[in-house]
């Protein structure tokens, strides 16, 4: 593995569908290289809190599997960027943008003004439509400090919050309708996105249908 430093930067995206264990990669990531995190779901869901006109509307578009403009999430990691940049990081992982076509366009614009485009990796954690769906309509998030377990190993025996001992409870968008409308809108819109970095030869294609920890090596193995 190649040393990651702030002259060095270490730049990945991560990829999938909904339930294919991205947040958990990224975040696995984050602590191995001391690495920043951007997660767009973490970003619209702390944005929807906020009770104005764009909280109050994010909150109906995401419970019903809808994906949000493009103009609202870029400003997101936009700003999010810039703190990066000032920090002097030893690299990012950004955890499921970008997601159309338009977005990708745009991320690659910002990685070249940010002088970081030599760096980046793409992941495609691969999982299929029908796994993604059991794993959704399954995982559970904590009612307390939010923290979402993934239906994956371990986690499937657990009970209550493994970090605050909360109530274990289904998200609001993990509803089967709007699960649906999330797959059909990989498809349509993600998709084209993988045949984008494809191109670049930047696609790097990770089995999902494995433990969180065989996916991790798997990950590591190709990022040497």
């Amino acid at each position: 593995m190649r040393k990651h430093s702030k002259a060095n930067p270490l730049i990945v995206i991560i990829l999938g569908k909904a339930g294919s264990g991205k947040g958990t990669q990224a975040k696995l990531l984050v602590k191995r290289f001391s690495l920043e995190y951007f997660g767009s779901g973490d970003a619209l869901r702390k944005r929807r809190i906020i009770k104005d006109f764009t909280g109050k509307k994010l909150i109906k578009v995401m419970g019903k599997g809808k994906l949000v403009p493009t103009f609202i999430i870029s400003k997101l990691w936009i700003n999010e960027l810039e703190k990066f940049k000032q920090k002097k990081i030893n690299g990012f992982v950004s955890d499921g943008s970008p997601r159309m076509m338009i977005e990708a366009e745009l991320f690659d614009e910002a990685l070249d003004w940010y002088e970081w485009q030599k760096s980046k990796k793409v992941i495609l954690i691969d999982i299929s439509q029908k796994e993604s769906l059991k794993r959704l309509i399954k995982r559970r998030i904590c009612k307390d400090c939010k923290r979402l377990i993934p239906w994956l190993g371990k986690f499937r025996e657990i009970k209550k919050c493994d970090k605050c001992g909360g109530s274990l409870i289904t998200r609001t968008d993990d509803k089967p309708a709007a699960i649906k409308k999330r797959l059909e809108e990989f498809k349509k819109e993600v998709i084209p996105v993988l045949n984008y970095y494809k191109k670049q030869e930047k696609l790097i294609k990770i089995n999902g249908d494995q433990s969180i920890e065989k996916v991790f090596e798997d990950i590591l193995r190709v990022l040497k």
